[in-house]
């Protein structure tokens, strides 16, 4: 496409002679600010995945993907062939039935707070990789007696407990045998601690065994829900045809975990692709800045132009070199932008460490302290979109300025060169 002579004659024009130092100092700075933008670009959507692959997590991990609840009322019975059916399911990791409630924790130190507690098997919790991996104090291989309790960290700091002490729960709406209101209390020991980083569920979440549950609440062999854990959360829209499928003309409910955090999920999607939106202005400031300085290279060149058509040179070939001349550096600072954005990423574990030993202290507060692990996570399709965009723009630039180089009449432009 491009020949020997229009190669030379771009390559030329883009070095820096005395007198023409400013285009060339102008171009330098579209390339830097091509390649800025571009890394920029990539560095911050590893990054925004990271954060919402990190927070879904999170939230999910306690929660399940799926969620199967009675249409109305809260006791699911006979939920064993249920739960077999549903683990029978291709794409599931797990089938866990759960018995969930609000109450009141007290503690020997004088401690009280509104707490949700959860009854779980303990072999469905020690697979719940998002509680196991966030243990600060004792083992789940405790959480098997019917006392057993695990409780956030957070919660078991403003309750003065610690792993070992015995706390109380409390559930006011339990009735006596003559009708009358009679709160039910029992006591537990705490045999684990969790902190899964955000504090509306180090707070407030318990767990307790699922029989010992079921007899607290008064459910018998009834659970409040079972919920689901699929192999993939993304494609969870998915399987629920599947569970819909399993469940029959049973009166439940099914909810996925988009839409029980439906109001967080949007606000993440929605500040990734503001994000994208903002950093994209930066590629096109500086694509501006390439049309800016191949104008003023075609006008500081008007009779070099006129010259090299009277020696034979077509339209086209003074148009190739133009758009050689701005591609060039467009292309040129995308590829660089390319490079540098996924050595950050790919290093970015290094460079974290880097930066907060050299701070000495945290800059996030307690609450915030995940963000600072979070990973960037790199999708190649957006990797290659954004490369896509920043070659595109940049040979968009080109065209105006080549066009109009090409349009030089060289008559004119001698006479008034």
């Amino acid at each position: 496409m491009f020949g020997a002579f229009e190669r030379a004659v771009a390559l030329r024009y883009l070095r820096a002679r005395k007198g023409e130092r400013f285009v060339s100092i102008i171009a330098i700075f579209s390339l830097v600010g091509i390649a800025l933008g571009v890394a920029t670009l990539i560095i911050v959507m590893a990054v925004m995945n990271g954060f919402r692959q990190d927070l879904i997590g999170r939230i999910i991990g306690l929660n399940g993907h799926l969620i199967v609840q009675p249409a109305s009322g809260n006791r699911l019975p006979d939920h064993a062939g249920l739960v077999a059916r549903l683990r029978a399911l291709p794409g599931l990791t797990q089938v866990a039935p759960i018995v969930e409630g609000q109450l009141l924790v007290t503690s020997e130190a004088g401690g009280a707070a509104g707490a949700l507690v959860r009854g779980i098997a303990p072999a469905d919790l020690r697979a719940r990789t998002t509680i196991a991996f966030s243990l600060r104090r004792g083992t789940l291989d405790d959480f098997k007696d019917q006392d057993a309790l695990v409780m956030g960290q957070r919660l078991a700091i403003r309750m003065g407990v610690r792993v070992g002490d015995r706390v109380s729960l409390v559930l006011p709406q339990a009735r006596g045998s003559d009708f009358t209101a009679a709160p039910k209390l029992r006591s537990f020991q705490v045999v684990a601690l969790f902190d899964v980083g955000m504090p509306e569920y180090d707070n407030r979440h318990l767990f307790i065994p699922l029989a010992a549950a079921q007899d607290f609440f008064g459910l018998g062999d009834a659970v409040s829900q079972v919920e689901i854990l699929v192999a993939d959360p993304t494609q969870v829209r998915g399987v629920t045809e599947a569970v819909r499928a399993a469940i029959g003309a049973q009166p439940l409910r099914i909810a996925d975990w988009q839409d029980t955090n439906s109001t967080m999920y949007a606000a993440v999607v929605v500040e990734r692709n503001v994000m994208f939106l903002i950093l994209t202005m930066i590629i096109l400031v500086a694509a501006f800045n390439i049309i800016s300085s191949l104008i003023m290279l075609v006008k500081d060149k008007g009779r070099d132009i006129a010259i090299l058509r009277t020696m034979g040179a077509t339209r086209g070939a003074v148009l190739r070199i133009f758009l050689l001349c701005g591609g060039s550096v467009g292309c040129g600072g995308t590829l660089i932008g390319f490079a540098l954005g996924l050595s950050v990423c790919l290093n970015f574990e290094n460079l974290r460490a880097a930066i907060l030993a050299l701070r000495g202290t945290p800059f996030f507060s307690q609450e915030l302290l995940f963000i600072v692990q979070l990973p960037a996570v790199v999708d190649p399709r957006e990797v290659v979109q954004v490369l896509v965009m920043g070659l595109a723009l940049s040979l968009l630039a080109t065209i105006y300025p080549s066009w109009r180089a090409a349009r030089i009449d060289p008559a004119q432009a001698l006479r008034h060169g």
